[in-house]
């Protein structure tokens, strides 16, 4: 199985910036899958080869939903998934489940985080293309979750069955080497490559 590296946006970037680090991360490798803002996407889409994901959904029908992002708003703009339940978005259990059974519905995939193994455990149930774990108190961090955590990557390993990917504090290659030895398929970065001075040396340092 091929080693997975999602780079997460956030808000770190706008307007031409989101562009820009995207052709970045084109050049190095176009199988990375890069989470931008909705208003982005049709752009990020459109101008490289990249998986775009959005940032998050919400799980209602077109309709009476002022201030909401519907999942077939961010497909007809050229996402093919989105990020669910991040640390910075958390949603409780019941709206998780019904959200990922609407990006189902209309072929968007999920990338859903979890902060811990319990919660990994009940989201794994809901079969989501990617289970990512990070963590909250690592989140934006300089501590690396590979570091800090190894023994819960090791627990996540042995306690479910589908690949998983980790997140939280990863900047250097030795934080991914870790991660990988300990089950990891992948990695979610954020701040270690959107807030760099060289973003072209820290994403070649990170892929594997």
């Amino acid at each position: 199985m091929r080693f997975t590296t999602i780079i997460n946006f956030k808000t770190y970037k706008r307007r031409e910036d989101v562009l820009k680090l995207a052709k970045i991360a084109e050049r190095i490798d176009k199988r990375i899958i890069v989470g931008v803002q909705a208003t982005d996407i049709e752009e990020i889409s459109a101008k490289t080869k990249l998986k775009v994901y959005a940032e998050h959904v919400d799980p209602f029908n077109p309709g009476r939903n002022t201030g909401f992002i519907i999942p077939e708003d961010v497909k007809t703009s050229g996402a093919v998934g989105t990020f669910l339940n991040h640390s910075e978005h958390k949603l409780k259990f019941r709206v998780l489940k019904k959200t990922v059974k609407r990006c189902k519905g209309i072929g968007l995939k999920t990338a859903v985080f979890a902060s811990s193994l319990k919660e990994a455990k009940r989201i794994e149930r809901l079969r989501p293309d990617f289970l990512i774990y990070e963590p909250p108190e690592l989140v934006a961090g300089d501590v690396s979750v590979s570091s800090a955590k190894p023994d819960a990557i090791k627990k996540i390993s042995n306690k479910i069955k589908m690949p998983f990917l980790v997140g939280a504090g990863i900047k250097k290659r030795e934080d991914v080497v870790i991660a990988k030895k300990l089950g990891a398929s992948g990695i979610a970065v954020a701040s270690g490559i959107t807030k760099a001075k060289n973003p072209a040396k820290e994403i070649r340092e990170l892929l594997i």
